[in-house]
């Protein structure tokens, strides 16, 4: 949330109630309530130059480099000229400033995007519109269809009976079935009369703003009498209004106090651990720094007391300086700004570079484009493309992430006989694609044209008035709770309270029962074109104890039948024993579709007794209306009649996963990657779809599920998973055991365990707030994280957040979460990386993810290429910066000692202030954007290559150490060896050439080809744009250096370019060459040499697959066949889990019917009337 709303947050968190009047803008306005705007933007117009300046000299470097331009304007220590800093400093802040201004644009675009959305709100008895910003707590507004819900809003009154209002609640927690909300009768009478409205005029007193989703407490007083408010009666914002024409709301919390925003978590500026790494080795430098600083002051002080001291008529002391310590005090701080350049400003210009560039690739990669709706991936964050490579764990959604949210009928068995599957000619069976034939539904006018299937011999048992089929789809057709809407003839919508019965009846309606209209008492059928209407007697409703349910029917023939649907581990138990041999052969139908990871459901029928109805019926009447005990009585009532069933047959739903999810998974876990999956779906949902993507699977040695209703419960549960798992774990010579014991109240970090085999676990949302308390959440992270999978369900938006934050306390890893809906909003943006799905939940995860694209399966590319490629190409640039930097300014030490310590600097000023920002910043540069070892394909292929970003391997402390050490030795052979070479040397003509300017040129001569000749070395990948920016950073140098030198830019500038022709003689000898050639040899033949036999003698994994590669590429790999992913998966129900407790009552209340359709009637329309009469079947 933006810093306006964290702090309006935390400011009305300590509302101990919230006391609003409806249509009284005054009143409410003594109360300063939010308003309904949302910003999450850092600056304004006027804070932004203000406010950023603070925050970039909260940099260390920064600071540091201000503070050494304020030494520089001092004369007595001034060694440099004040352009050296001036210039490189105020680019810095200038490439950050813009770059920070882009991005804050970016978010004041899209807060003017949701905060501007219109809206119908009441005003002085009208309906006005006005945008999303300038709505206030009392206002009542309008709602239509398919709107999103402005506010957190209490439901006053809406176009359906009883003034019921269909919600979709996605952006909240996950689910995109139907959820039903109902308004107080007192107010469900002001219907949609704007008079009545304008004067309704009740008190609220509720709940301060919190967290909680399915929990509000309030009252409303209304002309003296006082009604009680629940979450039934609100509509929270993030919600989608569906099936209902209109609605009325009452403003309660808007814009930062709406439940959504407060759990969309705060806001933390996301650094990388590079960043932080390289925090802690600027400030080893400073240390570094200091010292040398310290041995040359302490070097000066003694040389001017022995030596200078007696030298002052040549060499007189400084203005003010009366004694040799005081030289050596302001040697020290002339040292400073000399040897400044060991932490070099351009590093934080190059690094910030870096970064855009790459995130310009990943913004620019058509692999990652997804046509279907014109979405390219996005780097919306453009300082954290090296974690990318380095992700140890991945925290996914569910709903819309791993799946497309569709539910298709894939297959059934009916009968003992499977459909589904497609063989040819000669019986083998096809793999069904894009280009396999439809079954052409066109004879059936009421089919749905989306509906897709493959298999016509169910067609034509259909059309054979087979017995057993025609039962089974009128089954499918009766038995559900599915809502029909049919506004123009003929055109059929299904409202479903889950998706998988929306997709039986659908499967129905195409084989030719087409589930029509349902009253309280009737259900509508038209079965092979005949109209037919059942008395719909009793609907003995879902349950998860149930886990079924069914329906009691009475034909227009006058025959009573039971029809019932259910998992089959429930569904087995109460068949009649006539049925044992088809149930064998169902069984192992069910097995197949369960092994392709299909939601399995079984279906049978009773054809009852009418003296045994009646006397059930009278019954059941009385256990529903009895005080107390009532469920009991009516489930066993239920127990009673859904005995000896006949069994009917089984169907298979696929959850459609998006494209390539198990593949995806697959290669990640290859990649040493741990997925978890945090849902707010159910638990046998979650499970469905882990082994559906191959999450979880058979061969498993267990999946856990934690469950408990106690902390002791869940904490026994977590400690026999983890014995089970490692028993070596609860032994006191436990290594983690021995750490826990040694720390007090120091923050562990726990190591990874190794379990005895591969496990997966899943707990739930109550079971995880126990485990996510202080006492338990050590046995949580020590019990997941040895687990292959963690699936975590019923879990909200804040504890997601939690999991990522217990992750990230307790394991020293990257994070990366990823979802699509703003439920997701607060893991992502407590990730290390948060990734946002362009999906069906609107935009709320993409506005607060670092990066966005629109399909699952492009993280593989994200994180495999781009994420590997940033964090090689940071890398190497770290370690070629601090090297080239520590060789050009430990020349300075060495001259110090052969100077008298008189901060003499060893280089012209000129190429100080040239060396890093212009003749050594191209070839780094060109480096640190076009390198990769390996092309995007192989990388792909070999997703071990990512294993040491994991492990921090290519840039540490010990790696900076080896940096330091290198620059150290080039530095001691660049001083020495044009020290020696020009130490009494004559000129080929007998002149002498041993003059300070001659050394100096050679020496900055021999750095600037040494460092080159190193880049050339540390280069894998070599492009046109490499070889330019070396050689045209060498040429440049030469001509700058040649012009500087000249006798014209003396004439011109005296003061600034004393050395004149230097460059043409020093140059021009041989001798000088050769000694560069030397400095060259001695400087990178150790590296070469190192190289190859640590290569040779100690290859490291990341070696072994790179020689893997060099031989895959001598005989190029045929193409991968496109391999189907074998699944193996015991059977599982796919029932109506995100079905709704109680809608079967409901649906028998009449309370939620419209006025029966005018196309409903019997024998109004029927695809047997004459107009249909030539696509009979």
């Amino acid at each position: 949330m933006s810093l306006f709303g964290l702090k309006f947050g935390k400011k009305k968190l300590k509302e101990e109630e919230r006391q609003l009047q409806a249509n009284n803008r005054d009143f409410n306005l003594q109360f300063e309530y939010a308003n309904n705007s949302i910003k999450t933007s850092k600056y304004n117009f006027f804070t932004f130059l203000p406010l950023n300046l603070f925050e970039q000299f909260q940099r260390i470097a920064n600071a540091y480099f201000l503070f050494l331009l304020i030494l520089q304007l001092i004369p007595q220590i001034s060694s440099l000229a004040w352009f050296t800093t001036v210039v490189p400093l105020v680019l810095v802040l200038a490439v950050s400033g813009v770059k920070d201004a882009i991005d804050d644009f970016n978010r004041h675009k899209s807060d003017k995007h949701v905060n501007n959305r219109p809206v119908q709100v009441l005003i002085n008895g009208m309906l006005k519109e006005q945008k999303w910003m300038n709505v206030q707590v009392g206002d009542i507004i309008k709602l239509e269809n398919n709107n999103f819900v402005t506010a957190d809003l209490l439901l006053l009154s809406s176009s359906e009976p009883h003034s019921l209002t269909y919600i979709e609640t996605a952006e909240l927690d996950g689910e995109t079935n139907l959820k039903v909300k109902q308004a107080l009768t007192v107010t469900a009478e002001l219907g949609e009369d704007l008079q009545k409205l304008t004067e309704f005029n009740g008190e609220i007193r509720c709940e301060a703003p919190n967290n909680k989703l399915d929990k509000f407490t309030g009252t409303l007083t209304l002309r003296g009498e006082k009604y009680a408010l629940d979450n039934e009666k609100m509509l929270l914002r993030g919600c989608t209004i569906r099936n209902t024409e209109w609605c009325f709301g009452l403003v309660i919390y808007a814009g930062p106090d709406t439940k959504l925003m407060q759990n969309s978590g705060k806001t933390t500026f996301k650094r990388t651990s590079i960043d932080r790494l390289m925090n802690v080795l600027v400030l080893v430098i400073f240390a570094f720094l200091a010292l040398m600083c310290l041995i040359l002051a302490i070097g000066n002080g003694i040389w001017e007391h022995d030596k200078g001291y007696y030298f002052q008529v040549y060499l007189p002391w400084a203005e003010g300086v009366n004694s040799a310590s005081y030289s050596g005090f302001l040697m020290f701080w002339s040292y400073v700004i000399i040897l400044n350049t060991v932490v070099p400003i351009s590093l934080y210009v190059s690094v910030e570079i870096i970064r855009l560039g790459n995130s310009f690739y990943i913004d620019w990669d058509r692999k990652m484009y997804y046509p279907a709706n014109d979405t390219p991936a996005q780097a919306r964050t453009t300082t954290l493309n090296e974690e990318l490579g380095q992700i140890k764990y991945i925290f996914s959604d569910k709903t819309g992430t791993l799946t497309q949210n569709i539910m298709c009928f894939n297959k059934c068995s009916i009968n003992g006989k499977s459909y589904g599957d497609v063989y040819d000619m000669s019986g083998q069976r096809i793999e069904i694609n894009e280009n396999t034939q439809k079954v052409d539904f066109s004879y059936n006018p009421l089919a749905d044209p989306k509906f897709a299937f493959y298999d016509r011999s169910l067609v034509e048992a259909v059309k054979l008035n087979d017995v057993p089929t025609h039962r089974f789809f009128r089954l499918l057709s009766l038995c559900h709770t599915v809502m029909p809407e049919e506004k123009k003839e003929g055109n059929l919508v299904y409202q479903a309270q889950s998706p998988d019965e929306g997709a039986l009846v659908t499967a129905a309606r195409n084989f030719g029962f087409v589930f029509r209209a349902r009253t309280p008492e009737t259900i509508t059928v038209v079965e092979m074109g005949e109209t037919k209407v059942y008395k719909l007697l009793a609907i003995l409703d879902f349950n998860n104890v149930r886990k079924r349910m069914s329906v009691i029917v009475r034909s227009p023939e006058g025959d009573l039948t039971l029809y019932c649907k259910g998992a089959d581990t429930i569904l087995y138990e109460l068949l009649h024993p006539s049925c044992n041999s088809l149930k064998e052969e169902t069984t192992e139908h069910l097995n197949e579709f369960a092994g392709e990871g299909l939601r399995t459901l079984v279906v049978a029928y009773k054809s009852l007794e009418e003296d045994y109805f009646q006397g059930w019926i009278r019954r059941h009447h009385e256990a529903s209306t009895a005080l107390e005990g009532r469920e009991d009585k009516l489930s066993e009532l239920y127990e009673e009649i859904e005995k000896d069933l006949m069994l009917l047959g089984a169907t298979a739903i696929e959850d459609k996963l998006q494209d390539g999810v198990p593949q995806t998974i697959e290669t990640l876990a290859k990649a040493n990657i741990k997925i978890w999956v945090l849902t707010g779906d159910k638990q046998e949902t979650a499970m469905n779809i882990g082994y559906s993507c191959n999450l979880l699977n058979d061969d498993m040695e267990e999946v856990f599920i934690v469950e408990g209703s106690t902390s002791d419960d869940v904490l026994n549960e977590l400690r026999n998973a983890r014995k089970k798992m490692k028993p070596d774990s609860f032994l006191d010579s436990d290594e983690i055991n021995i750490k826990f014991e040694k720390s007090s109240k120091k923050q562990i970090i726990i190591p990874d365990e190794q379990a005895n085999g591969v496990y997966g676990l899943v707990i739930t949302g109550h079971s995880l707030a126990y485990a996510l308390e202080g006492n338990l959440e050590l046995e949580l992270v020590r019990t997941a994280c040895m687990c292959k999978v963690v699936i975590c369900c019923r879990v909200t938006p804040l504890q997601k957040a939690q999991v990522v934050e217990l992750v990230k306390k307790y394991k020293k890893a990257v994070t990366l979460a990823i979802g699509d809906g703003a439920n997701d909003v607060s893991m992502i943006k407590t990730a290390h990386i948060g990734v946002g799905i362009s999906g069906q939940e609107g935009m709320q995860a993409v506005l607060s993810s670092d990066f966005s694209f629109a399909q699952f399966r492009y993280l593989q590319r994200l994180l495999l290429v781009h994420g590997r490629w940033s964090y090689i190409r940071m890398c190497k640039f770290l370690k070629y910066f601090f090297y080239k930097n520590f060789a050009f300014t430990l020349v300075h030490f060495w001259y110090g000692f052969f100077s008298g310590f008189s901060a003499q600097t060893v280089y012209d000023e000129w190429f100080i202030t040239l060396y890093n920002l212009v003749y050594t910043s191209l070839p780094v540069l060109g480096m640190s954007l076009f390198d990769q070892d390996v092309d995007d394909r192989w990388s792909m292929l070999f997703p071990q290559l990512y294993v040491p970003g994991q492990q921090n391997l290519y840039f540490n402390k010990v790696v900076f150490v080896k940096c330091m050490l290198q620059g150290i030795y080039s530095s001691l052979i660049l001083f020495f060896i044009p020290y020696g070479a020009m130490y009494n040397t004559m000129r080929s003509d007998g002149k002498a050439i041993a003059d300070y300017q001659s050394f100096a040129l050679m020496a900055q001569t021999c750095l600037l080809i040494v460092v080159s000749v190193q880049i050339g070395l540390d280069t894998s990948y070599w492009t046109v744009v490499n070889q330019f920016f070396i050689w045209g950073s060498l040429s440049v140098y030469f001509a700058i250096t040649f012009t500087m030198y000249s006798d014209g830019m003396y004439l011109i500038f005296t003061a600034s370019f004393p050395f004149i022709g230097t460059a043409r003689n020093t140059l021009s000898q041989p001798n000088v060459w050769l000694a560069i050639f030397l400095s060259i040899a001695l400087c990178v033949l150790p590296v070469v040499g190192f190289r190859f036999l640590k290569a040779q003698l100690k290859p490291t994994p990341s070696d072994k697959v790179l020689l893997k590669i060099k031989e895959a590429k001598k005989r190029p790999p045929p193409p991968s066949p496109k391999r189907r992913l074998r699944r193996t998966s015991t059977r599982r129900s796919g029932y109506a889990f995100s079905h709704q407790h109680g809608f079967g009552a409901l649906i028998m209340s009449g309370r939620n019917m419209r006025p029966k359709s005018p196309f409903a009637t019997t024998g109004t329309f029927s695809p047997n009337s004459d107009k249909y009469k030539h696509k009979g079947l």
